[in-house]
């Protein structure tokens, strides 16, 4: 993502085949009205010869995998050809626009997207600045997906600025380029009067683009992003990009990060800058999505090759895209320098008692999990602890120990590093260098516009070939009980050799209902209850608004105090509206849960174990 910048589209029109030309695709997007949430967008399509034409809108982003039915914000439709005449039109599915044409050459296409949902997979416009992500905003022309898009914006006062990643045409005014459909996807555009601070890193121009106000100090982050940018640099050998753009929106209380392939948007709380856990978990977002660059964006699962942009597109590796990357989020802050072994280690062992802690590990696989994202993952309900589990979270503690598998093997010497340096170098390297290698400048032009997409997809034998490689060991038996099965982790049969343990925090006095409590509304409502606690087999529901305990009022943050009065095995009175109805159900108290788990080292680690946590991470595990 870039400021405007200039290009001449005079030096590679000679580059583009006809039939990619024609017909040229033009989009304009007006604000006039920004307090009104309306983006007016036209479409016009020169050199048309079919009897009628086709426009679609994506239901779903790259990125973000839910059918999120962008076509629901669309309105006012209209088709016209030269002198305004009207052309028909009518609507053959949900996100599926038909214009019968009769071969006329000029259409221009009318509509208005309402857009009042800050995300960053969606859009959004009101007084202070305008952003939208393409695919939530613009048709594409079945056929004609691999033609060149241009964009122009037209902001609403003069003193709006425009960033995005799409190189600008030559002597047209806020106008930008698309080699095709997936590129102006891949580039959101924020127009507003936000802040922007260019960096460099390793040769590479950057910026990071500030909307909205908190308490972020500019130059401590940008010196934090630069540190992240050189470690993953490093380890991939370099920067696939020329240019690229941190763009964050500072939010009431957001969190959020989308990754693009020479950008990222990034979505935070305003005033979560100055408190160090809040600070640090914004660098692993920042981390989280820079990863991105190579692990998705470039080293693609098959199912992710080419996308289709009307449906769900199955993959059963989103643990590996997903999850690694997530895992890469604490090791990258980490190797940066911007927390200690201690941090590293508590941040692993805060994921393993989330994924110890929630009761779906027992019902869902990693790979399913990641097949079933597009139904499960974004829409959770109050069963969704009992019944799945995040492929994110699963697929990064499956990574940490799939990392500490291959470095005892070889003694340090290989790591998960290796494995995504393979996948780089198979995957995405070879590609990308093939496919950019004509733009030896790095100025401003569009290259690759005559070639398809530059990715070749994985499938999963192909994952686990690559893994088996740097292991030196067949892992069918790991992946399938540990992947696509649904085995308990063992922590420290892969924790040993490095003089690691898990330690359970067993100082939680409170016995288990086995539900989790919440304020809504102002009630205290029962938010969860998990698959055969006491709290369900005495008819309590998730929804239920919690009154009393043994004949007393009490509240959710009162009910864990409350409940060390009494022991395990214990019966209490718990007093619900039930739907507005009044019950009172007997519950009989189970033994307190574990509350944290922890990584410590052994009572008397070996000079082996010693040998490896110091190859491992770099300091005497006497640092413990």
């Amino acid at each position: 993502m870039i400021d405007v910048t200039s290009l001449d589209t005079s030096s590679v029109a000679t580059n583009i085949p006809t039939q990619l030309i024609a017909p040229k695709i033009e989009y304009s997007v007006a604000m006039p009205n920004p307090e009104s949430h309306l983006f007016e967008v036209t479409l016009r399509v020169q050199g048309w010869s079919e009897s009628v034409m086709d426009l679609k809108m994506p239901v779903w982003t790259p990125g973000s995998y839910l059918v999120r039915e962008y076509a629901k914000h669309l309105q006012d439709f209209r088709s016209t050809t030269t002198g305004d005449r009207a052309l028909s039109w009518s609507k053959k599915s949900k996100n599926h626009w038909q214009i019968e044409t009769n071969s006329v050459s000029d259409v221009t296409v009318n509509y208005r997207i309402f857009a009042n949902e800050l995300t960053v997979r969606t859009n959004h416009l009101d007084s202070t600045h305008g952003y939208f992500n393409p695919a939530a905003l613009c048709f594409f022309l079945p056929g004609f997906e691999q033609n060149c898009y241009t964009i122009k914006v037209v902001p609403p006062r003069p003193e709006w600025r425009i960033v995005t990643t799409l190189p600008a045409v030559y002597g047209e005014e806020n106008t930008f380029a698309a080699a095709d459909f997936d590129t102006l996807v891949d580039s959101p555009f924020e127009i507003g009067c936000h802040d922007v601070y260019d960096f460099e890193v390793m040769g590479k121009t950057h910026q990071l683009v500030i909307w909205g106000k908190g308490n972020l100090e500019p130059e401590s982050v940008i010196r934090d992003i630069k540190k992240v940018i050189e470690v993953e640099a490093q380890m991939f050998g370099g920067l696939p990009y020329e240019r690229y753009v941190f763009l964050l929106h500072l939010s009431g209380s957001g969190f959020g990060g989308l990754e693009h392939k020479d950008s990222c948007t990034l979505n935070y709380p305003r005033f979560g800058f100055r408190n160090r856990d809040k600070y640090d978990r914004f660098m692993q977002l920042v981390a989280h999505e820079f990863f991105h660059l190579w692990n998705v964006k470039r080293i693609r699962p098959k199912a992710l090759e080419v996308f289709d942009y009307e449906q769900e597109n199955y993959t059963p590796s989103l643990w590996f895209s997903e999850g690694t990357t997530s895992y890469y989020d604490l090791v990258i802050p980490f190797r940066s320098g911007l927390c200690g072994v201690k941090g590293f280690l508590h941040g692993l062992a805060k994921e393993i008692t989330r994924l110890q802690t929630t009761p779906g590990r027992n019902v869902q696989s990693a790979s399913e999990s990641s097949w079933d994202t597009w139904i499960k993952l974004y829409r959770r309900d109050s069963n969704s602890d009992n019944s799945q589990i995040s492929y994110y979270l699963k697929g990064e503690v499956v990574s940490f120990l799939l990392d500490l598998l291959i470095r005892a093997k070889h003694g340090n010497e290989r790591s998960l590093d290796d494995v995504m340096r393979l996948m780089w170098q198979q995957f995405g390297q070879a590609n990308f260098a093939q496919n950019n290698g004509s733009n030896k400048s790095g100025s401003d032009t569009i290259t690759g516009i005559n070639s398809l997409p530059s990715e070749i997809g994985f499938t999963p034998e192909q994952l686990q070939a690559v893994i088996e490689s740097v292991a030196g060991v067949d892992l069918s038996d790991f992946l399938a009980r540990y992947i696509d099965g649904k085995d308990e982790l063992p922590y420290d049969k892969y924790l040993e050799p490095f003089g690691l343990q898990i330690a359970i925090d067993q100082t939680n006095e409170i016995p288990s209902l086995g539900w989790t409590l919440g304020v809504e509304n102002g009630r205290e409502i029962v938010k969860f209850v998990e698959v055969g606690a006491p709290a369900q087999l005495a008819g309590i529901d998730a929804g239920d608004e919690l009154l009393a305990i043994d004949g007393f009022r009490v509240n959710s943050e009162q009910a864990g105090e409350r409940l060390k009065d009494y022991r395990s095995g214990d019966a209490i009175e718990v007093t619900v509206f039930h739907q507005d109805e009044l019950r009172t159900c007997r519950v009989t108290l189970a033994p307190p849960r574990p509350g944290h788990y922890q990584i410590v080292p052994v009572e008397q680690p070996s000079s082996i174990q010693k040998q490896n946590f110091t190859g491992w991470l770099g300091v005497p595990l006497s640092k413990l």
